[in-house]
């Protein structure tokens, strides 16, 4: 392991960027051999016996039952179904451990404390004695433990991004704006709509307009993984416009170098946008690589009513 490279800017500043080899560590962080130093996320707790059937009426992912030790995500959502904040952790059988991303956890927790009312729930920030890494899975330790857990082969987040861009898995923040829905950023999974939505679960704010959108019609934008033609070393900036034919037609979100598939990154199109065209994004030529159905919808549609 090198001497590590710091990220200077960005959600992820503080934490190493690489640590001298960043192809060589995607491949052992892809293989399960490499950790990832996490640790400048917000880490926050809550406790009380209510904790998850109080997640599960206020967020949109089923908490009720949920097994201690399963990591899970998920959002609320404004009263029209957007997007508004992101958790994910787990529950160890007394407490759940959450994160969120950097910057957002003030907002994000004075929310929760506004929700609480009688449910017998306590909250508490822990950011200063506990953090995230990726070690075989996210995970969430003791601060004065990180180093044991980190151990000797470890990678950078420019290894961890680049795998979860090729895997299609949206970062909230940074692969959404303020007016994305959940339907835009992943595709119907069984129950679950991707990461962070149930589809069969009780009423929380904003589920109209994702159930509408699930059976009823389509969404309005689709998240899209560009790989770019690499004739050129650089990566598009965050929120760059994406251009067919010199017209707008999506919004850049994160990218970085695959150590197979080579320069990548998500956007979110516009749903119409052809498949097979040929994209721009601050000068860079890029492919598509579809991740959300255009037609997702058509296919609950056909079973709403019996047949004639």
């Amino acid at each position: 392991m090198g001497r590590p490279v710091l990220n200077e800017a960005g959600p992820d500043a503080g934490v190493p960027w690489h640590h001298g080899e960043p192809l060589r560590e995607q491949r052992r962080l892809a293989s399960g051999e490499a950790t990832v130093d996490l640790s400048h996320r917000p880490v926050f707790t809550i406790s009380g016996p209510d904790r998850l059937t109080w997640l599960h009426a206020i967020t949109s992912q089923a908490f009720e039952g949920l097994a201690p030790g399963v990591w899970t995500t998920a959002f609320v959502l404004d009263p029209n179904g957007r997007i508004e904040h992101v958790l994910g952790g787990v529950d160890d059988g007394e407490t759940f451990w959450a994160t969120t991303e950097p910057g957002h956890a003030e907002a994000l927790l004075a929310w929760l404390r506004r929700m609480v009312f009688a449910s017998r729930v306590e909250l508490a920030d822990v950011s200063a004695t506990h953090a995230m890494v990726i070690a075989g899975g996210p995970r969430i330790c003791a601060r004065d433990e990180l180093d044991a857990v980190l151990g000797a082969e470890r990678a950078g987040t420019w290894a961890s991004e680049a795998l979860r861009i090729a895997a299609g898995e949206p970062r909230v923040f940074l692969d959404t704006d303020e007016r994305t829905i959940p339907n835009e950023v992943a595709m119907p999974d069984g129950l679950a709509l991707g990461s962070g939505v149930h589809l069969q679960k009780g009423c929380y704010r904003g589920q109209e307009t994702v159930a509408r959108v699930h059976t009823l019609g389509r969404p309005p934008r689709r998240l899209t993984l560009l790989h770019f033609d690499g004739s050129d070393e650089r990566l598009p900036e965050v929120g760059a416009d994406v251009l067919l034919d010199g017209k707008a037609v999506g919004r850049m979100g994160s990218s970085a170098i695959h150590h197979e598939l080579g320069p990548i990154g998500l956007a979110l199109l516009k749903r119409n946008t052809p498949l097979d065209a040929t994209l721009v994004v601050d000068g860079l030529v890029a492919a598509q690589e579809a991740l959300v159905d255009p037609e997702v919808g058509l296919h609950v549609r056909p079973h709403l009513r019996p047949a004639p």
